[in-house]
């Protein structure tokens, strides 16, 4: 094959905030499926917060990227040769791995998908990891119930836009927290939800005008100031859905990857009864993708399901995008178009 495998290489492990020097980019070969496995052609990549834990050595619930190896991440693209039963070329699909552009996988995390049903980019968030976080999240700890008030920070983004809509569908009050006017318009006026707090301006008199019988589902992206705000307005019997703290994931790595400034004093989540829980997609998640895309596939049918998309050019763009990321400079779900 005449091409190459371009690829994004960890470099060193960042001190902090991830820098450009942090990774390398390199061509090689591409590679060559062995029996079992199927060689894809990334076309997207997708970017996501988590990203940043892979490159620390702190133990988490996942092994780190090796020094020198690949990048972890989620691809889609279109299958160039297979060695395994159930694929051929030309098949569309999602699960291919890492920031490169050929990667060779077992047909176990691959899966098929049809471009007409939806923009093969989808694939990788309204209808991927961050729509299926969403969705197993709000149903197994949020459970949230019509008439209730349910929070969402970091709602403009890949999974906060698709909670939100759920909770609607669900029948409920949907307050989002984003940064800025031009997300907080989309997240009102395209997304639907009923109002949105700009994180920049005063939360504390934000969140007692559109909130002043408290909340009852917290879906929790960022931390920091943001989760200090909202605790104190939890409701009794309210549930907490910790899917992540992109505030916290650039504090220097100690014993606790998840450092930081002390938060809210838990006493209160035994005096309200509260559910607090954290959960990670893989554990389960994937099990019920086939449940999932049936819903979301239905509502997106039905214009109940709306999603944008940041789309970054070129995979050697990949870092700084991603450097990005992390400082929410991104609006809405965020990928690269790999070439």
């Amino acid at each position: 094959m005449a091409e190459t495998n371009l690829q994004v290489l960890l470099r060193r492990r960042p001190k902090g905030a991830p820098v450009p020097e942090d990774f390398e980019i390199v061509e090689t070969p591409v590679p060559e499926p062995q029996e079992g496995e199927v060689l894809v052609r990334a076309q997207y990549l997708s970017l996501d917060p988590y990203m940043r834990g892979r490159m620390a050595e702190a133990k988490s619930y996942a092994k780190p990227v090796d020094l020198g190896a690949v990048m972890e991440g989620r691809t889609a693209g279109v299958v160039v040769a297979s060695r395994a039963p159930g694929f051929a070329p030309g098949d569309t699909v999602a699960g291919g791995y890492g920031w490169q552009r050929f990667s060779c996988v077992k047909p176990a995390g691959l899966i098929k998908v049809d471009p007409q049903e939806a923009p093969l980019s989808a694939n990788l968030g309204v209808l991927g990891m961050p729509g299926l976080t969403a969705w197993v999240g709000l149903e197994d700890i949020g459970q949230p119930k019509a008439g209730e008030t349910v929070v969402v920070s970091a709602a403009s983004g890949a999974v906060g836009q698709v909670v939100g809509q759920i909770a609607k569908i669900r029948g409920c009050k949907v307050i989002g927290i984003a940064g800025g006017p031009k997300k907080c318009q989309f997240v009102t006026e395209e997304l639907g939800f009923d109002a949105c707090i700009d994180h920049r301006g005063d939360l504390n008199a934000q969140l007692d005008r559109h909130c002043p019988e408290g909340i009852d589902v917290y879906w929790e992206n960022v931390g920091g100031p943001v989760q200090a705000a909202v605790f104190p307005r939890l409701r009794d019997f309210a549930r907490m859905v910790m899917c992540g703290v992109i505030a916290q994931y650039n504090v220097v790595e100690g014993a606790d990857s998840f450092g930081g400034p002390p938060g809210p004093n838990l006493g209160a989540a035994v005096r309200k009864r509260l559910r607090i829980q954290g959960f990670i997609v893989s554990d389960h998640g994937w099990a019920r993708y086939p449940q999932f895309r049936k819903d979301m596939l239905g509502w997106m049918a039905e214009g109940k399901m709306r999603w944008r998309e940041d789309v970054v050019e070129g995979l050697r763009n990949a870092p700084q995008a991603f450097i990005g990321l992390l400082k929410g400079e991104n609006f809405g779900k965020l990928v690269v178009k790999i070439d």
